[in-house]
């Protein structure tokens, strides 16, 4: 850190460090929502919220992370996510719900939609591996917890992990690997959601149906 400029230090093998207001400004990457799905994904009819992911700090702006020798983090210079990535990956679990077509209704804990179910989410890793030499291998690792509301009960948790090595060590090619290993996750996190609370919400319509 330049302590004397307050400006941060983003490593990188793409690019060296630079003082922000002095070179050109970071490159802006962004992901996309999961927007295809197996055909046997139930259609539910109750309503889903979902909070925005709980993240550690490493993972709490916009920087790019990337790791080497397993425990040393750092950023990509000159390259972030348009927003922070808890933010983004809200956002893109919202709109894979939606691009799923099988929810009456999906969004975030504060937007006054009624739930029937809480999805709470923790964002574990979304980082560029690089190993000893070559190009690194993108991981993404997403924790899962399902809510029945309004009583509260966890009727379902899982983890859900991608890795994907990126072909050539280039900005662009890396985060196409991000891509792919995030609509990994999704694709089974959507799934995951749908079947585990709509088990829930048929068992619960029969009790209903008993008293």
């Amino acid at each position: 850190m330049l302590r004397g400029v307050g400006a941060v230090c983003l490593t990188s093998t793409l690019a060296a460090c630079t003082v922000p207001g002095q070179g050109p400004p970071p490159d802006l990457f962004r992901l996309t929502p999961k927007s295809t799905f197996d055909e046997d994904l139930p259609s539910v009819d109750w309503q889903l919220v979902i909070e925005t992911p709980v993240a550690p700090a490493v993972l709490g702006g916009p920087r790019i992370v990337l790791t080497r020798a397993g425990t040393k983090v750092e950023y990509y210079a000159r390259s972030n996510w348009t927003d922070r990535a808890p933010d983004m990956i809200h956002t893109l679990v919202i709109e894979s719900f939606q691009n799923s077509g099988r929810i009456v209704a999906v969004g975030r804990a504060n937007s006054g939609l009624r739930s029937d179910y809480l999805l709470k989410l923790g964002l574990r890793e979304l980082e560029a591996r690089y190993p000893v030499s070559g190009p690194p291998s993108v991981h993404v690792r997403l924790n899962a917890l399902l809510v029945d509301m309004p009583e509260r009960q966890v009727i379902g948790h899982a983890e859900f992990e991608s890795d994907i090595p990126a072909a050539v060590d280039s900005m662009p090619v890396i985060v196409e690997a991000f891509d792919e290993a995030l609509g990994k996750v999704l694709k089974r996190l959507v799934k995951f959601t749908l079947v585990t609370a709509e088990q829930d919400w048929q068992v619960e319509r029969r009790e209903r149906r008993r008293s």
